[in-house]
C-alpha cells in the first residue's frame, strides 16, 4: 500500500512543474531579443523566424524525453523520473543565459542555443507523464480533477511570472540593453531558483508500487484493452494536438503584439500577464466542475466557446490595436481555453492503466506538443508574412480547435460514480 501524499508534496510537484514551463516559455516571449542576439540579419523578419525556428527545436526530443523519462516513472518510480526532468532543465536554462552573442562566437552561438533548446525539451518532455500520473495517484477519486488542474495553475504560474518579468525589463531597460542582456536576466531568475525545487522534489513519497507493473492480463483481456487503447490513442493526439496549437497561438500574442502589430513591449509583455492570470484563476475552477459535472461537458462546452470567440477577439485585436483590446480579447479566449484542461487530460489519463500511465501519458503529450507546438508559432509567423493578414493566427486557431471539439465528443465519460 503506498503512503499518501501531502498537501506540501502534491505543492512540491506543482511548483516543480511550474519552474520547467517558465525556463521553456520564456524563450518565445523574448524571441524578438533573442534572435538579434543568436541571428543577427537585416531583415527583422528572418531573424525572428530562426529564433522561433529554434524554440520549435526544443520540441523534436520532447518524444525521445517522454520515452526515455516517462517509461522511466513506470520502471523506478514517479520520484526519480521527476528529479531527473529537472536537473536537466536547471542546467540547459543556465547553459542558454550564458551562452555568448553571435557578435561573441560567431556560428557557435546559435549552435549552443539549439543544442540547450534541445536539452530542455528532453527534460519537458519527460516532466508531463510522471507529474499527471503521481497527482492523479494522489488524489482522492472525487478530486481527481481539481488536483490534475494545478499543473496548468503552476504553468499558468510560469506564463504570469514571465509575463511581468518581460514587462519590469521592458520598462526599465532601453530596447537596445532588452536586447543586449536584459532577455538573459530572465532566463538566469528560472536558474536561480532549480536548487531549491529539486530540493522540494527529494521528499516526495513514492505514488506507485513497483510490483503492479509486473501483473499480466489475460490474452482476451490484452486485445480487448489494445482495441481499446488504439481508438483512446488517437482522441486523445488529436485532442492534445487542438489544446497546444490554441495555447502556443496564444502564448505567442506577446510577439504577435509587438512584432506584427507594432505595438509597444509594454503592452505586448502585458497579454502574457493577463494570459498567466487568467489561467491561474479559471484552471482550478475546470478541474472542479469536471469532478463535479464529468469530464466531457467541461470540454466540449468551453471548446464550442473556443470555437465561436476566437475570429471576433483577433478582429478586436488587430483592427483597435489598443491595450485593452489585446488585453480583453486575451483574458476571453485564455478563460474560457483554461477551462478544457484538466478535464482533457484527467480524461486521458483515466482511461490508461496505471502500470502504463506514466510514459503512455508522457508520449501522448510529447508527439502532439512536438508536432503542433514546436511548429505553431513559427506556422503562424510564417503565415502571417506570407499573407500579410494579422488574422492568420485566428484562422490557424480556430481550425484546431473544431478538430478538437470533434475528437472530444468521441470520448468516454470517465469521472468515478
Amino acid at each position: 500500500m503506498r503512503p499518501s501524499a501531502s498537501a506540501w508534496q502534491v505543492t512540491a510537484v506543482v511548483i516543480g512543474n511550474a519552474l520547467e514551463f517558465y525556463d521553456f516559455l520564456t524563450f518565445s516571449f523574448f524571441a524578438v531579443q533573442i534572435g538579434a542576439a543568436f541571428f543577427p540579419s537585416h531583415d527583422p523578419s528572418a531573424s525572428l523566424l530562426a529564433s522561433l525556428a529554434t524554440f520549435g527545436a526544443g520540441f523534436l526530443t520532447r518524444p525521445l524525453g517522454a520515452f526515455v523519462i516517462g517509461r522511466m516513472g513506470d520502471r523506478i518510480g514517479r520520484k526519480p523520473a521527476m528529479l531527473l526532468s529537472f536537473s536537466l532543465m536547471g542546467g540547459a536554462i543556465t547553459g542558454l543565459a550564458l551562452t555568448p552573442s553571435y557578435a561573441m562566437i560567431g556560428i557557435a552561438a546559435p549552435l549552443l542555443a539549439i543544442a540547450f533548446r534541445m536539452i530542455q525539451g528532453f527534460a519537458l518532455g519527460g516532466e508531463v507523464g510522471p507529474s499527471t500520473a503521481f497527482l492523479i495517484e494522489a488524489a482522492p477519486p472525487h478530486r481527481r480533477g481539481l488536483y490534475v488542474s494545478l499543473q496548468f495553475v503552476g504553468q499558468s504560474v510560469a506564463v504570469l511570472f514571465a509575463g511581468l518579468i518581460g514587462v519590469a525589463l521592458a520598462h526599465f531597460l532601453t530596447p537596445q540593453a532588452l536586447a543586449d542582456w536584459g532577455w538573459r536576466i530572465a532566463l538566469l531568475i528560472g536558474a536561480i531558483i532549480v536548487p531549491f525545487g529539486l530540493m522540494l522534489r527529494q521528499r516526495l513519497v513514492e505514488t506507485i508500487n513497483l510490483e503492479e507493473t509486473l501483473l499480466v492480463e489475460p490474452p482476451a483481456a490484452e486485445m480487448r484493452r489494445t482495441s481499446s487503447q488504439t481508438r483512446l490513442i488517437i482522441l486523445a493526439l488529436l485532442m492534445m494536438a487542438s489544446l497546444t496549437i490554441a495555447t502556443y497561438v496564444m502564448n505567442h500574442l506577446t510577439t504577435y503584439a509587438a512584432a506584427t502589430l507594432h505595438m509597444a513591449s509594454t503592452v505586448a509583455f502585458g497579454a502574457t500577464v493577463v494570459s498567466g492570470l487568467a489561467g491561474v484563476i479559471i484552471s482550478p475552477i475546470g478541474g472542479w466542475l469536471a469532478d463535479k459535472y464529468g469530464r466531457k461537458p467541461v470540454m466540449i462546452i468551453p471548446a464550442a466557446l473556443t470555437l465561436a470567440l476566437t475570429l471576433p477577439c483577433f478582429y478586436a485585436i488587430s483592427h483597435f490595436r489598443t491595450p485593452l483590446a489585446l488585453l480583453g480579447a486575451t483574458a476571453l479566449l485564455k478563460g474560457v481555453n483554461s477551462l478544457i484542461s484538466a478535464a482533457m487530460l484527467i480524461s486521458i489519463a483515466e482511461s490508461l492503466p496505471k502500470r502504463v500511465r506514466s510514459g503512455a501519458i508522457a508520449l501522448i503529450y510529447a508527439v502532439a506538443i512536438s508536432t503542433f507546438g514546436g511548429s505553431t508559432q513559427f506556422m503562424v509567423a510564417w503565415l502571417t508574412v506570407i499573407t500579410g493578414s494579422p488574422m492568420t493566427p485566428a484562422w490557424y486557431m480556430t481550425a484546431a480547435v473544431a478538430i478538437g471539439l470533434a475528437a472530444m465528443m468521441g470520448m468516454r465519460e470517465t469521472r468515478p460514480r
